[in-house]
């Protein structure tokens, strides 16, 4: 068992979606040392920061520097997060990618192993290509076959901390469609649920794409869909409990498109109305009609919590954070 309050915690990618989600899930267990490690730019990610509590900020070649060439200044960290990554399915820049996403985690684990440290970091469901069954972590490395240059900078990742023996001593999590508040300044890469709020406000209707297949109803498809407050409780709880290995972060269910975006006319009030549109022809050969995770690991590891129903993820979200504005704040910190 790993003692979260016992050292430093640094999360790289601190000021993201799940980075940032994973601070919040941290402070409301009144765990404040945290070194947050990212790299700010133009978007307005670093207001995920504003209601965090956190020990210091730090910049990613900043962190990336110390952990070459001055580790002892990082003696207080015990254990490291590792979200930071380049998350863009349509980034085409490789050598931008490969730097970015699979150099610098090899940086962060080899700190990790040499220092004695803790270290969970995110892989992807996007490295399972186009599979729509068997998504499972037991399923061979080696025979995955990612469609993006993203999802293949993290599952060369993978493959390398299997080669190299890593895997029994880190954690590496395969996040699965991901939504929830503090994911603003994603831009395209903002979840379905961000994206058609802002359609039903603008125009009282939600675009989706039509099916291209017999066996699949227009709107029909599939994925499997978390609420982020689910993904960092289980990687919280992978990080506390010791796993070591790789494992699906996900609801293990299938939902639809439709089962997703109904609850937020729901939340806003208006009737339901969907459009489906045609999709792009140069998505059609790639585009997956369903995903579901398989969870057994996560479970026989030791996590019992309930999963959050989609309904009920969708309307927290819309009507505690969306509607309002809102990001995640914690619960005030408990006086000592």
């Amino acid at each position: 068992m790993t003692a979260l309050t016992q050292g430093r915690i640094a999360v790289t990618g601190g000021a993201g979606f799940i980075g940032s989600a994973l601070i919040w899930a941290l402070n409301n267990r009144a765990i404040e040392d945290i070194l947050v490690v990212d790299r700010l730019h133009a978007d307005e990610k670093w207001r995920n920061l504003v209601p965090l509590r956190f020990f210091d900020f730090m910049d990613a070649d900043d962190f990336e520097d110390l952990l070459l060439r001055s580790p002892k200044k990082l003696r207080e960290v015990k254990t490291i997060f590792h979200m930071g990554a380049c998350s863009s399915t349509t980034e085409t820049d490789a050598a931008f990618l490969m730097r970015n996403n699979y150099e610098y985690s090899k940086h962060v684990a080899q700190f990790a192993l040499d220092h004695k440290v803790r270290m969970i970091y995110a892989s992807s469901a996007a490295t399972y290509g186009a599979l729509e069954s068997g998504l499972s972590e037991e399923r061979p490395l080696e025979t995955l076959r990612p469609l993006n240059m993203y999802a293949y900078s993290k599952a060369l990742f993978d493959l390398h901390a299997q080669r190299e023996g890593w895997l029994a001593r880190i954690a590496g999590v395969k996040y699965f469609n991901v939504f929830g508040s503090n994911e603003q300044h994603k831009g395209e890469m903002r979840s379905v649920v961000h994206k058609a709020f802002g359609q039903i406000l603008a125009r009282g209707s939600v675009q989706l794409f039509r099916s291209y297949r017999p066996d699949f109803g227009d709107g029909r498809q599939e994925r499997d869909f978390i609420y982020v407050k689910d993904a960092v409780e289980m990687t919280l709880h992978l990080a506390e409990c010791g796993a070591t290995g790789i494992f699906n972060i996900g609801s293990g269910e299938a939902n639809t498109w439709i089962d997703l975006v109904s609850p937020i006319f729901e939340a806003l009030g208006v009737p339901s109305n969907i459009e489906f549109i045609d999709m792009p022809e140069s998505l059609r050969p790639k585009y997956q009609y369903s995903t579901r995770a398989q969870t057994k690991r996560l479970r026989e590891s030791g996590y019992s919590a309930p999963i959050t129903p989609l309904h009920d993820a969708v309307l927290d979200y819309v009507g505690n954070y969306l509607t309002k504005g809102c990001y995640l704040e914690p619960r005030q910190a408990v006086a000592p």
